[in-house]
């Protein structure tokens, strides 16, 4: 997140000429501050949604709630202080905060990405393998801590190499990395790899699985109107979180595709609009942070319901009956432990017992019928034989 600071050291220049004049500074401001304004807003109201019902407190709300702390916290603590120095090329905030500035990015990116690695995961096992054991509230802290934990030990080195230095009237804050060249660049690749590349390919491979199972041929044998119901809402959820995903690369990519080109190519950081190029690249990545509440409020019920219920004092919000028993009867609760295929594939399984124990009670019925027929036609042969004196051997001895 330090680019702007590798910029401005490379221009060379002890005057600041990407200084930019006050009308564009404006725009930028008003666009950074709608970013800040939305995700940190919209991201609370995920959490409170979580939090405050336990209708909520599931597997996957989690993950949404730990994500939406990693983005509520980026936008708030990153987006306006990398927007103030990326628009003046002046630091104001301090060695401390420079280190702090560096390092929590990467770590909150971290965190939000591998939480939609984990729902990815969790969905997998729930559809695909549904009889195995599945994430439990413990596993899911458990993980959520790990992914913070290994996101710490990845952006460790941003803050133990930032630093603050004052040129003139005017203070940098960078990493000063022991060999600049390689060492930013080689990072930068290392983060691409583990925090966009590596968590894209298992969401990939889960989610087609996922899709193939959902939408595909193999789901004949039950068409109970509970079934169907069942699977439209797994349908929703992965639609819901592969619409997050693609969006999170989107918005993304430019970013990394930027600094692996300046890292290539560093005498594009002294071009005239690479400054713009910059702020338009951070400011699509930090809108990463806006449009996941936007995506649960559409296409869940319940995140709908909830922010109806913190919007019911506008006009054209209208909150219903049946939006409040969404948040809170236990009427539309489902059985965590049940599942759509455990239910299928029991029920295969029971059908085709039940089918194989027909035939064999069948089969054993038929048996006896013969062995009864048979055995009723000794005894007629026997008590027919009866009747008529043994025959007698004539032949001489």
């Amino acid at each position: 997140m330090s680019g702007n600071a590798s910029l401005l050291r490379s221009s060379g220049n002890i005057t600041n000429q990407f200084a930019q004049p006050p009308w564009r500074v404006a725009l930028w401001s008003l666009a950074y501050s709608c970013v800040l304004l939305v995700a940190v807003f919209g991201n609370l109201v995920v959490i409170w949604i979580i939090v405050a019902h336990k209708r909520m407190r599931t597997v996957t709300n989690y993950f949404l709630l730990n994500l939406a702390v990693s983005d509520a916290s980026m936008a708030a603590l990153n987006t306006p202080i990398n927007f103030v120095y990326a628009a003046h090329g002046d630091w104001y905030f301090g060695d401390a905060y420079c280190k702090f500035h560096n390092f929590f990015p990467v770590a909150a990116v971290f965190a939000s990405i591998y939480s939609m690695t984990a729902i990815a995961v969790d969905r997998y096992m729930a559809i695909i393998h549904p009889l195995k054991p599945r994430f439990s509230a413990t596993l899911t802290r458990l993980v959520i801590v790990c992914v913070w934990g290994a996101a710490v030990v990845l952006a460790f080195p941003l803050c133990f190499y930032s630093k603050t230095t004052a040129i003139r009237n005017r203070t940098l804050c960078y990493v000063d990395w022991p060999r600049h060249k390689t060492d930013e660049f080689m990072y930068h690749i290392i983060v691409s790899v583990l925090v966009y590349l590596l968590p894209l390919v298992v969401m990939a491979i889960t989610y087609s699985l996922v899709g193939v199972t959902l939408w595909g041929g193999g789901m004949a044998g039950n068409s109970s109107d509970n079934y169907l119901e069942q699977l439209q809402a797994k349908r929703k959820v992965v639609k819901m979180m592969v619409l997050v995903v693609v969006t999170f690369v989107l918005c993304w990519l430019p970013y990394h595709i930027y600094f692996i080109i300046t890292g290539l190519y560093p005498n594009i950081r002294k071009w005239k609009y690479i400054q713009q190029v910059y702020l338009a690249v951070m400011w699509l990545a930090m809108s990463s942070t806006v449009y996941n509440p936007i995506i649960y409020c559409t296409l869940n019920s319940r995140f709908r319901a909830g922010f109806k219920r913190v919007f019911r004092w506008c006009p054209f919000i209208t909150l219903s009956h049946l939006d409040e028993l969404e948040l809170t009867s236990a009427r539309f609760q489902r059985n965590r432990q049940s599942s759509l295929f455990a239910l299928t594939r029991l029920e295969s399984s029971m059908d085709t017992h039940t089918s194989h124990s027909s035939r064999r009670k069948s089969s054993a019925a038929s048996r006896y019928s013969s062995l009864s027929s048979q055995s009723r036609l000794a005894t007629r042969l026997s008590l027919n034989g009866c009747q008529h004196p043994p025959a007698v051997n004539t032949t001489p001895t």
